[in-house]
């Protein structure tokens, strides 16, 4: 089974300074037994100012020597404070000079896939782009996805959004930027029973652009739904990785052991 463990599974433990981001490798490889993982850049970031700074390039090799020290891959960047759109022209330039930092970290990672998201308003802003995008914001989103993407080809990555905010929380909209990007390095990071709009169809309607896969811990918690999910995605052709995205409140080691498992059971039933 092709299955990962997304790095904010592990936020809270990183927050109380009980984790970084060689702590988690070391998890991931020698408590549950993957070579594989799923990089979040809040990890390896200094996130005083407007957009989270990336350590030096002497710490991102440090980070690419543990890996290969291990053996292991990243299948996935998740990256934050880099998105694509912003209504401030300012904060727009500054999230795409850290967008093109990151695409260069992805790169001495080793990185597979690359999340940068669409941008917009988050899924708990009730007045949610998600019901509207201008015709502005679509044109800057395609257009930078593309730039992004002829980048990601060069060292043989994918990129594009995650289904978390603004217009990707639409699957219709996220259809429409999927087909006007028209790239083969443009892949979405599908977080599985996470839309805004049409949620019974959503993950059917993205399924062909799926280059990565995040199962949270409620839709894991239901059981029957979780396999009728992943037999869709199965069924659409998916052959890449299936992600636990879990960050528990508390006890976060057991956990993730827990949906983990989830997982790994929800595969065995796809048939």
């Amino acid at each position: 089974m092709k299955i990962s463990i997304g790095g904010y599974s592990f936020q809270n433990t990183f927050v109380q300074g009980k984790m970084d981001v060689f702590g988690y490798l070391e998890t991931v490889k020698y408590r549950y037994g993957l070579n594989v993982v799923d990089l979040y850049n809040g990890f390896f970031v200094d996130k005083s100012g407007p957009v989270w700074e990336l350590a030096d390039d002497d710490y991102l090799r440090k980070i690419r020597e543990a890996l290969d020290e291990k053996e292991m891959t990243v299948v996935n960047l998740a990256v934050d404070t880099a998105s694509l759109w912003d209504q401030d022209k300012e904060r727009r330039e500054l999230q795409y000079q850290n967008a093109l930092k990151h695409l260069r970290a992805a790169e001495i990672l080793g990185a597979q896939t690359v999340r940068i998201d669409t941008g917009g308003s988050y899924s708990n802003d009730p007045h949610g782009d998600f019901f509207d995008m201008s015709q502005e914001q679509f044109e800057h989103i395609v257009q930078r996805y593309q730039e992004y993407c002829r980048i990601a080809a060069d060292f043989g990555s994918k990129v594009g959004p995650e289904n978390h905010m603004g217009p990707s929380l639409n699957p219709h909209f996220l259809k429409q930027i999927a087909e006007a990007v028209n790239h083969p390095n443009f892949g979405v990071l599908l977080h599985v029973d996470r839309w805004k709009v049409d949620p019974e169809l959503g993950d059917s309607i993205i399924a062909p652009w799926a280059c990565h896969v995040h199962f949270g811990g409620n839709t894991l918690a239901a059981e029957d739904r979780a396999i009728r999910i992943a037999q869709t995605l199965h069924d659409s052709g998916f052959k890449d990785y299936w992600a636990i995205e879990h960050n528990a409140p508390d006890n976060q080691y057991v956990e993730v052991e827990w949906a983990l498992a989830g997982m790994k059971k929800v595969l065995s039933k796809v048939k």
